[in-house]
């Protein structure tokens, strides 16, 4: 939807109307939307000349003034492109689209459910602390990656995560970053917080908190920002602390 606001002005746009089977910058055909966000939509694309499919972020104009979100974006991944969990960006594009330039970044398409939804779906709309403390370490194992690199991911929530069972275990993706600034050591440790709060949320969140077994509960310590960052300093301590679990009182 583009919204006018005066006859000397561009529009606004607030979404896009993309519609299936329409082709983009001559060599993209649209096959459906994805998902949306703060800062633009996300689209599953086919290239026309190879059939192959992709995912593409259109960026909101006013999110993306002087293409400073997009190359970011685009910067991140390629430092990152050796860790698995993220999705391996490919190039950028522009189109024109309601009066404005609009940048899109194109990456691979990745089949998968969003940790949110998934979660939605389970009965009691959450997961046993078994499987969660399997989600918990691939996701830690991810983290990891980043931080061995000093980057951060900056916006890690059920809603920016990809999954795929794999056997007990779980393949995760990882979804847009967020940038708060230059790697620090605070905002590498929002990452291990806001984990540990994905735990917390997948499990039942407050509502359950209470009937958690002690192990979720040495984890999660009342979410107490102060506590967990002093007992999981690093996500490799997180990390180590999973893989020492005994498995008694799940």
């Amino acid at each position: 939807m583009v919204l006018q606001v005066a006859k000397s002005e561009k529009a606004v746009i607030e979404s896009f109307d993309f519609r299936a089977g329409h082709i983009l910058a001559k060599k993209y055909k649209v096959i459906s939307r994805l998902g949306a966000g703060w800062e633009g939509e996300v689209y599953l694309l086919r290239e026309t000349a190879t059939g192959i499919e992709r995912a593409a972020k259109f960026f909101y104009p006013e999110r993306n003034k002087g293409n400073k979100t997009i190359n970011f974006y685009a910067r991140k991944l390629h430092k990152l492109r050796d860790c698995p969990a993220l999705i391996q960006y490919h190039t950028q594009e522009t189109i024109h689209y309601g009066g404005h330039d609009i940048s899109f970044l194109v990456s691979d398409y990745v089949e998968g459910e969003i940790l949110q939804e998934f979660v939605a779906s389970q009965p009691g709309k959450r997961l046993d602390v078994f499987q969660a403390l399997h989600l918990l370490h691939a996701l830690a194992v991810a983290i990891e990656q980043i931080h061995r690199l000093y980057d951060y991911h900056g916006d890690l929530h059920a809603g920016n995560v990809i999954m795929r069972r794999r056997g007990l275990g779980f393949d995760v993706k990882l979804l847009d970053f967020f940038h708060w600034g230059q790697p620090s050591v605070s905002n590498i440790r929002d990452d291990v917080y806001d984990l540990v709060r994905i735990f917390y949320d997948i499990i039942g969140g407050k509502a359950r908190y209470a009937k958690q077994p002690a192990t979720a509960k040495g984890i999660i310590l009342g979410l107490k920002r102060t506590l967990i960052l002093k007992k999981f300093r690093t996500i490799t301590l997180l990390r180590e602390h999973l893989e020492q679990l005994d498995g008694e009182g799940l």
